[in-house]
């Protein structure tokens, strides 16, 4: 019996100094909340009892992958240390969801410039040659050998557009030469060229804005939603890569724990068959520390998979596909997700947000583009009062035929001669403004009865009344979101306290446990059970600070868009 207990106590302290070795170094963090960002440092710190019993060695595994995960004949490029700034940095270069969004300003800037398209100027230049034989079907067609020979070449030039003010000018110039062999003609060839002016322009409807102004401006207050839609990608995305990257840390750090579960398994099963082969032990209790080990040993099987998991999320939020090495590198990270109580003003987390979030600026410029859609509708309802100015000139030229008394009267008998009028002299009469004509004119319009444009506008406004309705909806929605997100916060402060009181606790009795196997009170299935709740409260520990320090992004990100996921599976 005296040799039992010597045995007992030497075994017992055996696991004590191996699990203590394990647990009684640890980290004491400091969580720097600067902006939208979170800074963390980690200093270690000896001691017996810690406020965060994540020991160092298992710290240094999570952030190099010591020990057993490591692969000696990896190679060097493989690896990867990455704190989380570097993480988000590389997210902004390589993520695809950022990428595509980022085409979004780019396809509107474009549309914006088809808009403002319709007010560019069109210019328009013909020519045209044409000629018509056609026989003489009474003798007043005056053509020679039984038919009328015309050939002529037109070639016009003009410009019109449409004015940002809703007004539209058009300019045109012609000129042309016609030849025929008709007795009755006075010049031939003959020159023409005259030059037209037009300007309309609306006074009531269509005067503040027109269909195209209101495109033009609609495109514009699309151009600035697709920005607060690429805030709102670029912002969820960091919270996506800074939660993914804390689940990577802690994924390593669980690892760690569970190898440090496993190794003192192990080392009681060496214990176990060492008591059994003096003696002092019945065989059975060696099934079931191999259970144990087995078990343990399955521990770290899936926490080894949820480190791959955790990687493989990470990898695909940073880094481009198109990297040759991008399935094969290993990721580690090189922060640990630590600890440190924050202030938590939620008044003025509300009001931030409600100044900010993309959803709320999304939703107002929808009401701003349904505003002037009501602009537009309400000008639409007005009479159609268009003044139109026309103005014209012309010149005529070219050789002009003398003719006798004929039976006509004079100038349509016989001619007698010829004289030339140049095309010179044909734009003298142009420009010199010899022979005008001119046109004003004043066109009102208004129907009778209910307009289209009247339902129209009937409709738009009972929308915008919807959307501000909506507006106050989701502001609402809002402030319980932050108001939850900093309750999140404050809870998972309090969780860290616990937890670390309950890793205590469980230190205290693994702790007394071992005494009392050492006295023969206990038995080995009693300080097994101890070791598994010691490794779960460490566990829980290391969740409530990751939870802390997912709180914390959750709250700075939900102050400025809507939290759709983003936390990588655990």
């Amino acid at each position: 019996m005296r040799t039992r207990s010597v045995q007992a106590r030497f075994l017992s302290g055996r696991l004590a100094t191996g699990l203590k070795t394990a647990l009684n170094v640890g980290l004491i963090a400091t969580l720097t909340i600067c902006g939208t960002q979170a800074s963390i440092s980690a200093q270690s710190a000896p001691g017996a009892h810690l406020d965060l019993r994540v020991t160092t060695s298992l710290l240094t595994q999570a952030a190099t992958g010591g020990g057993q995960a490591a692969s000696p004949q990896s190679p060097a490029p493989q690896t990867r240390r990455i704190t989380i700034e570097e993480a988000v940095k590389l997210a902004l270069e390589n993520n695809l969801g950022i990428q595509i969004a980022r085409y979004d300003p780019q396809a509107q800037d474009l549309a914006v410039v088809q808009a403002k398209a319709a007010w560019a100027p069109s210019f328009t230049n013909q020519f045209q040659q044409d000629g018509q034989d056609s026989p003489n079907n009474s003798f007043l067609a005056g053509g020679l050998g039984g038919k009328t020979t015309n050939k002529s070449f037109t070639n016009s030039t003009g410009v019109a557009q449409v004015l940002p003010w809703g007004g539209n000018y058009s300019a045109a110039w012609d000129t042309s030469r016609l030849t025929t062999n008709s007795t009755f003609t006075t010049f031939s060839p003959q020159l023409r060229s005259g030059l037209s002016l037009s300007y309309e322009q609306p006074l009531v409807r269509g005067f503040g804005i027109d269909s195209m102004r209101q495109q033009v401006l609609l495109s514009l207050k699309n151009r600035e939603i697709s920005d607060v839609d690429l805030r709102q990608t670029v912002a969820t995305t960091m919270r996506t890569v800074r939660n993914a990257y804390w689940n990577l840390a802690y994924a390593y750090a669980s690892l760690g724990v569970q190898k440090q579960s496993l190794d003192l398994a192990q080392e009681s099963l060496r214990n176990t068959r060492s008591r059994v082969e003096i003696g002092t032990t019945p065989p059975i209790d060696i099934v079931e520390a191999e259970s144990e080990v087995a078990t343990r040993e399955e521990a770290v099987i899936v926490a080894e998979a949820a480190i791959r998991t955790n990687e493989d999320t990470l990898r695909a939020l940073i880094y481009n596909p198109a990297m040759p090495d991008f399935w094969t590198i290993t990721i580690e990270a090189a922060d640990v997700p630590s600890f440190e109580p924050i202030p938590v003003d939620t008044d003025a987390a509300v009001r931030n947000a409600l100044d900010k979030r993309t959803d709320l600026q999304r939703t107002s410029k929808n009401l701003e583009a349904n505003d002037v859609d009501i602009r537009y509708l309400r000008n639409q309802i007005l009479p159609e009062v268009t003044a139109r100015l026309d103005y014209g000139l012309s010149g005529l030229g070219g050789t002009q035929l003398i003719r006798g008394v004929g039976p006509f009267g004079p100038g349509s008998g016989d001619v007698l001669g010829q004289t030339g009028r140049g095309y010179g002299s044909v734009l003298g009469d142009l420009f010199l403004n010899h022979f005008p004509a001119w046109t004003a004119s004043v066109n009102i319009s208004y129907p009778i009865g209910t307009s289209q444009a009247e339902a129209n506008l009937a409709r738009v406004r009972i929308q915008h009344t919807q959307s501000q309705t909506q507006l106050k909806s989701e502001q609402l929605q809002v402030a319980t979101q932050v108001r939850e997100a900093a309750r999140q916060v404050q809870t998972n402060q309090k969780r860290v306290g616990t937890t670390r009181a309950a890793r205590a606790f469980a230190e205290r009795r693994l702790e007394a446990e071992q005494r009392k196997f050492a006295a023969g009170t206990s038995t080995s299935f009693i300080v097994f059970q101890a070791q598994r709740d010691l490794a779960l409260a460490s566990n829980n520990q290391l969740k409530a600070v990751l939870d802390y320090a997912q709180s914390v992004v959750d709250l700075e990100t939900v102050q400025e868009v809507p939290l759709a996921g983003g936390a990588a599976p655990r």
